[in-house]
């Protein structure tokens, strides 16, 4: 889908014109004007969820203040607001946490891939030491450090399996929380813009907020399949006008109805209200919370933009209007104690004003719903590359930006989710409290991953990160202990979700592992493969066959089934394995390693294709073609090594399995030795393009074929006009350089040809996992229940792959694990 290395051309830095070829950095003018830029579309998509607390902070903060309305105890819920924001949004996000970026990625996930990458916690399967020689694998500058204490830490969190299953629990947890926060920003956003109406309208009914509310809400998830792409400028002006309107406002209110409240900033007013409030002041953090969230998006939307655009954005704009408008909500409060506390945002608004603030009120909620839904859909992608969900339809909604994905089952699964909060509550306290527990959650996550990498990948001293997670780990510890009260009234829902969700992933995950372990347990013997021959007992035909398996190393045992039940093979075999690395992305030239199996006579190679967690697999719409050309690199390289080593022409006694290198598709296709000849498309009558299957360049190689194999090739082609394109490209072996070219390796790249215009069959194993007898009840519930749910439900691999279905072949397997 992107022709270019995904690493440039999703980055902030191509926004900001510094592009790899460029050889001098551009004007400090350019520089900022593009900062400037970046920092107003993040706007519209970080900080839509954080400018739209001001409509509910105060309401569930004083519901259960309802004695305490003095003009004392709300400088003092004031002063908790402002310290609040300025201490864990301000102080440890802006300042600390966006620094820590996974290669400009942000998020759960990532802080999680730098201490998988920096000091082996991993426990995803199919790992090679190959990748720890990506260039992005490794933090720049990078270099162990082996202090006493340092060394203890790694060493008890490496050697003990259940510390790592614990930390991958964690992150689960922290995702799945975010997942959460999916289902309650839509419904508590939507439900507070639109409960303003009943300031005005004194004839409209709860419950015809809640069914107006669920309207909204139904064509916000039906649009979603239009995508992101123009949010950030369509959506930003929207935000910009609500945080200067929440700005004026304040102002207004601080001037018109109490002045002093520019006290409240002091703590002096924070430490009396606890004084004088005790244990209700205490279980009121639960509404201050409030004002926190949407937080972590500042760092999960970390990849769309820049951390100094989002710094720029929130110290210079979010964080004085926020400020302001809750001054003005205290001053207003502090003034009129007889109000209604359900309304008091609307209350404060002027006569005037308020049906054009209601109007970008609600503008702005369904604004901060849309970034929070699209942050869920990344996630689960995150999830699903990592091995840790089950494979969902991901759609892409921007040709330019592959970070703006749309899933259709996720985006339905979370709309009913989000009515039946909406209906079911009701109530946005209610909802507040679940959305506060989901809130306090995640930010605690992010707190003790953050001091892992402070110490582990930024190799910080241990009293600096034990500093860092005492003193913010308290404070979030205190406010997650008061939504813990709250859990009889609505706090239970997401934890109830993060369960659900948590149990899923954990399946998954389990179940990929246990099946990983089952395929390195059975791994073909080499030597009985080399006892077969060349023909590996069988009838070679002609013909490419790709055989997919989640193996980087050695043959899977379903290759001996394969042998086995099928009478007849390919005569070239490529063992395909599409794994996940634990970085964002992969370069392009570093995403291929190939490598040959056994002699060069059994024409057997390797093809190991690695992705980041935010690449696409299976996005490369001319793998056949691409392939054949890394191979016959391959060969290149291999001849010429052995060359330079002035080692004798390469034998059947050669090396078992070889080498894997990193095969980059040449540029010139001749340096490898081939020639491509493209067909000529013809325009039909309706002005598309299309290929005649059967009657040109390809008739002879499908001569063999029947009739009706043909027939339904034809069909297929013709339908895919794309796919019969690359089909039809042909290679010639470069007879220029025949003089030059080893005799071994002309054959070889003959042979490849051949096989290639034959024709490439996709080979999968279509596996059942089964738990074994002796296996404990959990486990056959998780294996033989749950994983083979999620396994009959969920997208198969040949469609997430972009597997050609006309040419995929089944061959069926059971494990017992």
């Amino acid at each position: 889908m992107w022709p270019t290395d995904p690493e440039w051309g999703m980055s902030p830095k191509n926004v900001a014109g510094i592009f790899p070829e460029d050889a001098r950095p551009p004007h400090w003018t350019t520089a900022y004007s593009n900062l400037l830029v970046l920092a107003y579309q993040s706007c519209g998509v970080v900080y839509g969820d954080l400018s739209t607390s001001p409509l509910y902070v105060y309401k569930s903060t004083f519901s259960g203040l309802q004695h305490f309305q003095d003009e004392e105890t709300v400088f003092g819920v004031c002063s908790l607001v402002f310290w609040t924001l300025t201490l864990i949004p301000l102080l440890k996000y802006v300042f600390i946490v966006l620094s820590a970026d996974d290669n400009g990625e942000g998020g759960t996930f990532a802080l999680y891939s730098l201490l998988v990458r920096h000091a082996k916690f991993s426990l995803m399967p199919n790992q090679q030491a190959a990748d720890e020689e990506l260039s992005s694998y490794y933090r720049p500058g990078y270099a162990p450090q082996d202090t006493p204490i340092l060394k203890a830490l790694r060493n008890f969190l490496e050697k003990h399996r259940k510390s790592r299953t614990c930390l991958l629990l964690m992150v689960l947890f922290g995702a799945s929380l975010v997942i959460g926060d999916g289902v309650l920003t839509p419904a508590m956003s939507v439900l507070s813009s639109f409960a303003g109406l009943q300031v005005h309208a004194n004839a409209l009914t709860n419950g015809e907020v809640v069914l107006l509310s669920c309207v909204v809400l139904v064509g916000l998830f039906t649009l979603q399949h239009w995508g992101t792409n123009r949010v950030a400028f369509l959506f930003a002006p929207v935000v910009i006008i609500w945080l200067f309107m929440l700005a004026a406002l304040g102002i207004y209110n601080i001037v018109v109805w109490n002045p002093r409240v520019i006290h409240a900033l002091s703590p002096y007013y924070l430490v009396r209200f606890f004084q004088r409030t005790g244990m209700e002041g205490w279980i009121s953090l639960g509404g201050v919370l409030l004002s926190m969230t949407g937080t972590e998006a500042m760092y999960a939307d970390l990849g769309h933009f820049t951390a100094a655009s989002i710094r720029v954005a929130f110290v210079g704009l979010i964080y004085p209007c926020l400020v302001l408008q809750y001054m003005g909500q205290a001053a207003f409060l502090s003034k009129a104690p007889n109000c209604n506390i359900h309304f008091v945002f609307f209350e404060s608004i002027p006569h005037r004003l308020f049906w054009p603030v209601l109007v970008i009120a609600s503008l702005a909620a369904i604004v901060g719903s849309q970034a929070v839904i699209s942050a869920t859909f990344s996630i689960v992608r995150q999830c699903t590359a990592l091995g840790c969900f089950p494979r969902v339809k991901i759609v892409h909604t921007s040709r330019r930006i592959c970070g703006q994905i749309y899933s259709p089952e996720i985006n339905w699964i979370l709309m009913l989710v989000c009515l039946g909060v909406t209906v079911g509550f009701r109530d946005t306290n209610l909802i507040g409290n679940a959305y506060g527990m989901a809130c306090a959650g995640v930010m605690l996550v992010t707190t003790l991953l953050m001091s892992l990498v402070m110490v582990f990948v930024w190799q910080q001293s241990v009293v600096i990160a034990a500093l860092f997670l005492l003193s913010f780990g308290a404070v979030e510890a205190v406010y997650l202990s008061a939504s813990l009260t709250k859990v009889p009234q609505g706090g239970w829902l997401p934890l109830a979700l993060s369960l659900v969700v948590v149990a899923v992933m954990y399946v998954w995950h389990y179940g990929t592992r246990r099946r990983h372990v089952f395929d390195v347990q059975n791994k073909v013997s080499l030597k009985w493969l080399h006892a077969l021959g060349p023909s590996l007992g069988i009838v070679r035909v002609p013909g490419i066959g790709l055989i997919y398996s989640e193996l980087a190393t050695g043959v899977p045992a379903i290759f001996s089934h394969f042998v086995t039940n099928l009478p007849a093979f390919h005569q070239v075999l490529v063992f395909v394995c599409v794994k996940a690395v634990p970085i964002p992305h992969v370069r392009y030239c570093e995403r291929h390693l190939v490598g040959r199996i056994g002699p060069r006579e059994f024409r057997m190679y390797r093809c190991v294709i690695r992705h980041g967690y935010k690449d696409v697999p299976g996005d490369d719409s001319d793998f056949e073609n691409d392939l054949v050309l890394r191979i016959a690199e391959f060969v290149r390289m291999e001849a010429a090594e052995a060359y330079a080593a002035a080692a004798a022409p390469r034998s059947s006694d050669g090396s078992l399995d070889g080498r894997m290198a990193v095969v980059n598709r040449p540029v010139d296709p001749s340096r490898s030795g081939l020639h491509i000849r493209a067909p000529m498309p013809v325009v039909s009558e309706e002005g598309v393009v299309v290929l005649r299957a059967a009657a040109t360049a390809g008739a002879a190689s499908d001569g063999g074929k029947s009739e009706t194999l043909q027939s339904l090739q034809t069909m297929y082609e013709a339908e895919s006009p794309g796919f019969a394109t690359r089909r039809r490209i042909r290679f010639e072996v470069d007879d220029s350089n025949a003089d030059h070219m080893d005799p071994a390796v002309k054959e070889e790249l003959s042979a490849l040809v051949e096989a290639k215009h034959a024709g490439v069959a996709y080979i999968m194993g279509h596996s059942y996992i089964k738990a074994r007898k002796s296996s404990s009840v959990v486990k056959k519930f998780a294996i033989d229940v749950a994983y083979s749910f999620l396994r009959k439900n969920c997208r198969g691999p040949a469609v997430a792959l972009n597997i050609p279905h006309i040419s995929l072949i089944e061959v069926g397997m059971i494990y017992y694990v």
